[in-house]
Order: C-alpha cells, then sequence, then structure tokens
C-alpha cells in the first residue's frame, strides 16, 4: 500500500512540502488526519524527537515517538537512532511555547498503529512487499517494513550464496523487495533469497567455456567458492594468497544441475573497484506460495513453503 511505504518516501513529495509550508496548511493537514514526513534534528534528553519543519517548531513527545514505546516492546534506542533522519507523523495540535511561539505537537505512533492495524498484520506468509535497509549487523539486516516499523531478514535468508556480513550485499538506505515468512512475538518476519532466482533460472545465465568475474566469498583449503549471482556460487581450485571480498575472472569449466554444481578456473584475481548493484528479482508476482530452488533430481532440496 503506497500509504504505508518506508519512512523517507513522503519526504519531497509535492504534496508533503505543500502541508509543511504554511501554518495555514499544517492546520489543514491536521483536520485532515494527512501523514506527513519531516526530518528529526534532534532527539533531547527526554528522547522527544525534535522535527524541522518549515514553518515552526515541530515536537514528537517520547510516548508518540514509536509503536511499543509506552508498553515497552520499543527500546528508546529506536527514537535515539531517528536522529538526522526522516519521520513520518500525524499533527496532534498546535500550541504556543514560553515565548508565544506556535509548537506543532506530532504523533509517529499513530501512524505506526495505523499501518501496522491496517496493513502489516494483515500480511500473509509469501507476500512481497517493499522494505528499505535501515542498518546491517553481522547477523542480518534491519529493515523498515513501512512507516518506521522495524523487521530483520536473517542473513541466511539474505541469499543462497553465503556472504559474511550483509554489507557484502545491501547498503543502507537501499530499497528491496522481502517476502513475509509469518510472525513471530507481534513482529513481521521477513525473508530475501527467493526472489533471487533458482538455481536453473540462475545457472541459465551463464554457459560453459564462458569467462566471467565473481566475488570471492570463501576460502577453504579444498577450494574457493565464488559467487556469480547472489543465488549461484561455483567452486575452483585452492590459489595462495586469496581473500574474501576480492574479484575473479573465472572460466565456467562445467555446470552440473544434479549436483547443483559449478566447476570454476580462476583466471586472474584483482580488487573490487564497484558499487552494490540493484537487486535483480526473478519474481515480479506480490505473493509466492512455494520456491524450489533445488533442480530436478538433485539430492539435496532447498525450498520454502508459505502457503
Amino acid at each position: 500500500m503506497t500509504e504505508y511505504l518506508p519512512e523517507g518516501s513522503r519526504l519531497h513529495k509535492a504534496e508533503n512540502l505543500t502541508a509543511l509550508r504554511s501554518t495555514e496548511a499544517l492546520l489543514t493537514a491536521m483536520k485532515k488526519g494527512t501523514v506527513l514526513e519531516a526530518r528529526a534534528t534532534v532527539c533531547d534528553s527526554s528522547h522527544n524527537l525534535i522535527v524541522d519543519l518549515p514553518c515552526m517548531k515541530g515536537i514528537i513527545p517520547r510516548d508518540e515517538g514509536a509503536r511499543g514505546i509506552n508498553d515497552g516492546t520499543t527500546r528508546d534506542i529506536a527514537l535515539i537512532a531517528r536522529a538526522g533522519k526522516p519521520v513520518c507523523f500525524r499533527v496532534m495540535k498546535i500550541e504556543q511555547d514560553e515565548k508565544g511561539s506556535p509548537v506543532a505537537i506530532l504523533s509517529r505512533r499513530s501512524v505506526q498503529e495505523e499501518c501496522w492495524n491496517n496493513y502489516l498484520s494483515k500480511l500473509r506468509a509469501g507476500d512481497i512487499i517493499p522494505v528499505r535497509i535501515t542498518h546491517m549487523e553481522r547477523f542480518g539486516c534491519f529493515v523498515d517494513a513501512g512507516c518506521g516499523i522495524p523487521s530483520l531478514i536473517p542473513i541466511d535468508s539474505i541469499s543462497v550464496s553465503r556472504i559474511s556480513h550483509p554489507s557484502d550485499r545491501f547498503r543502507t538506505g537501499q530499497n528491496i523487495r522481502a517476502v513475509v515468512t509469518g510472525f513471530e512475538m507481534g513482529k513481521l518476519c521477513l525473508s530475501h533469497k527467493e526472489l533471487l532466482g533458482t538455481w536453473e533460472e540462475n545457472a541459465e545465465l551463464f554457459s560453459v567455456g564462458e569467462t566471467v568475474a565473481g566475488i570471492i566469498r570463501s576460502v577453504e583449503d579444498y577450494g574457493v567458492f565464488i559467487e556469480l549471482t547472489p543465488n549461484l556460487a561455483g567452486l575452483a581450485e585452492p590459489q595462495p594468497q586469496l581473500r574474501t571480498g576480492q574479484c575473479a575472472s573465472v572460466y565456467i569449466k562445467a555446470l552440473i544441475p544434479e549436483k547443483m554444481k559449478v566447476k570454476l578456473v580462476i583466471v586472474d584475481v584483482f580488487e573490487p573497484d564497484y558499487q552494490i548493484s540493484p537487486m535483480k528479482y526473478f519474481i515480479n508476482e506480490n505473493h509466492i506460495s512455494h520456491w524450489k530452488y533445488t533442480p530436478p533430481n538433485a539430492p539435496k532440496l532447498i525450498e520454502s513453503v508459505f502457503d
């Protein structure tokens, strides 16, 4: 739903900028209950968010800062981390400070509760939604699933090709798609690898005899794993002084579907000088029921069942 996109999606829209431009426009937005966005400049010592509005000072009181703050299911770090970043809100009221200047009292919590009740809580396993990467840890990447409501994509659900850190695959602020896997303790659970294609779909992008570029993801005693796409990696003979993260030109020696193997020969190794590319998705629908990565007759089964 377009009204429940990740925070920052409204920030530079003409209708949002118009509503923030003057006191009269802000009052109109308050009466209509319009969801607006602006940048939080400060989280003060009481964990109130100070919001940069063109026409007056804006304040999101701590209790209005996020869904779950009042009952303790959301920690104050969620507010502290918004300093310098866009926040969505509704205008609750406009009052005067001790100097007689107007101050807009805002609520981010009400927008998030509406987003959860009308959108996120109604999703089912297999639904595919737009999200935005907010920050990354070694165990996974956190995303904004809508109106600043967070969710986690575990590192082993990012892609079939293994990575050491989500930053190997994503960058903060990147817009991606994710598939809903369910709910746990009132939180939305997501995955990503299912959207990046099956073994066969990825293998069809390559041919035996080609020399292509890849990324070294793992260096073992028995060989070097080189990623050709996020959902396809191959194995090359070990070589000295190789490091994960380096790029490699590799000759494709064999593609073996029944073993899900790609045999590679390293031609050259060089340092990366590229930016992370946009994700190539093999699924354009808004829902999937079942995903089977494994080719027919392969002994190891990799699949996800949603319905």
